[in-house]
């Protein structure tokens, strides 16, 4: 097969995966990952807080990727990002602001997260972020707790829309 050939037949896969029910509701993810970051972009520029995209940038990667899942459920997303954050600002309260007491509180959160089981593995950023940069507690109520909100709302919306539009894929069963 000639390299023309080649490319011949995977533009041809190409298209006709794109036709497939998977390949539509890839795309809404896609569509819907994008409109939301760019939501909390423009947040971010309204409010001057430079942080609100990073808690929730891979939030909206699992919400919209792997909606079934358990992290990506509202309960572990707004309940995992608040306990990440409270953990640390425990650990800023007693420790003060550096690296190391940073990655303390990452692990202290994810512990926190399991045993109330709200495990959402991106809010472990929350953590490491309060106590990296000694973020004062307006930024718990400003930030994660309206931004998990939003999400957990936009999420809820965003896959009602696409359920009509594109019907999502049945996930695959285990032999």
């Amino acid at each position: 097969m000639t390299a023309e050939e080649t490319l011949q037949a995977g533009a041809r896969g190409a298209r006709r995966f794109l036709r497939t029910p998977v390949a539509g509701w890839m795309a809404f993810a896609g569509l819907g990952a994008a409109f939301c970051v760019g939501a909390l972009v423009l947040a971010s520029r309204l409010t001057a807080i430079p942080y609100w995209q990073i808690p929730f940038i891979t939030s909206i990667a699992l919400v919209m990727g792997a909606p079934r899942s358990e992290p990506a459920k509202p309960k572990a997303l707004i309940g995992g990002h608040l306990t990440a954050a409270l953990a640390g600002y425990l650990v800023l309260l007693v420790g003060g602001s550096s690296p190391t007491l940073a990655a303390v509180a990452v692990g202290l959160a994810v512990i926190a997260m399991l045993r109330l089981k709200v495990f959402h593995p991106p809010a472990a950023v929350d953590a490491f972020l309060v106590v990296n940069l000694g973020l004062k507690i307006g930024y718990l109520f400003s930030v994660i707790l309206l931004g998990a909100m939003l999400l957990a709302g936009f999420s809820f919306v965003w896959r009602k829309l696409t359920d009509r539009v594109v019907p999502r894929p049945e996930p695959e069963r285990e032999p």
